[in-house]
């Protein structure tokens, strides 16, 4: 699944390609892959509209508009793409924009997860969502506090979007080996310092992996290198980078979890 890396790179690839374009219709190639409003509505409703920006929430992708945006979840496998001087529809795509300049904006999404809206406020979509971590309100005072407020492992903590917004299994084990934290920590028990390792390290790498175009991994993104620099997430049996010990791997809230034995201690032993 893409994490906030991988969206914010293709939000500033597409950028150039999308921005200032009007979009002229709406090609719905299946029904569920939007989620409000109704089809007919959602046709209406976004043909005329000029993109005057994209951006990102989270693991988000905004299309901004005057009076609305179109949001779009890539989810498992969604991906998009700008084409131009024409457009021949593929067996995945799910919705194809139609835009001026003999262009085209295409969703397409093989396993059908993803999910599209066109809302008039934003904010009612992510009112429940965490804090950026690459914003000012993502501090170690804040991180601190908010994982003494809670008693939970720091895996499952770390991937809870309404906790933080934009982590996933990639860039939180290499956080968590970055700060040196074991992923099974019970977040009441992390030191002040030891928060505001966990909080450069978030920084860090995913600043790291927006430098790098994201991970392609696991799903259809294309371009990223990100997955050549990994320190433990999928490299089970191999050396970690820092001490050379074999990364093991453990299931925690359900997600496979990498981490190094001797850089990341357990304190539940």
């Amino acid at each position: 699944m893409p994490e906030l890396p991988e969206v914010e790179t293709l939000t500033r690839t597409l950028r150039p390609a999308l921005l200032g374009r009007t979009i002229l219709s709406a090609d719905l190639r299946w029904l569920r892959t939007l989620a409000a409003p109704s089809p007919a509505k959602f046709k209406k409703g976004i043909a005329g509209q000029p993109i005057v920006e994209l951006s990102r929430r989270a693991k988000f992708f905004i299309l901004q508009f005057p009076a609305s945006s179109l949001i779009i979840h890539l989810r498992m496998s969604g991906d998009l793409l700008a084409a131009l001087g024409g457009y021949e529809p593929a067996k995945h795509d799910r919705l194809i924009l139609t835009l001026s300049g003999d262009a085209a904006f295409v969703f397409t999404d093989p396993r059908k997860f993803g999910r599209v809206w066109l809302v008039d406020d934003p904010s009612t979509l992510f009112a429940d969502l965490g804090p950026e971590p690459l914003t000012d309100a993502f501090t170690p005072a804040w991180l601190f506090a908010a994982l003494q407020a809670r008693r939970r492992q720091l895996k499952p903590l770390l991937l809870d979007q309404k906790f933080i917004a934009g982590l996933g299994n990639i860039y939180t084990d290499e956080a968590l080996h970055l700060a040196k934290l074991h992923p099974l920590t019970l977040s009441d028990a992390v030191t002040e310092t030891q928060a505001a390792a966990l909080c450069q390290a978030i920084r860090d790498i995913l600043q790291e992996g927006i430098r790098r175009n994201g991970a392609s991994i696991d799903w259809v993104y294309r371009g990223g290198e990100f997955q050549n620099h990994f320190r433990v997430y999928g490299r089970t049996g191999q050396p970690c980078p820092v001490c050379g010990a074999a990364v093991e791997r453990i299931v925690s809230g359900q997600r496979g979890t990498h981490f190094c034995p001797t850089c990341q201690q357990n304190p539940v032993k």
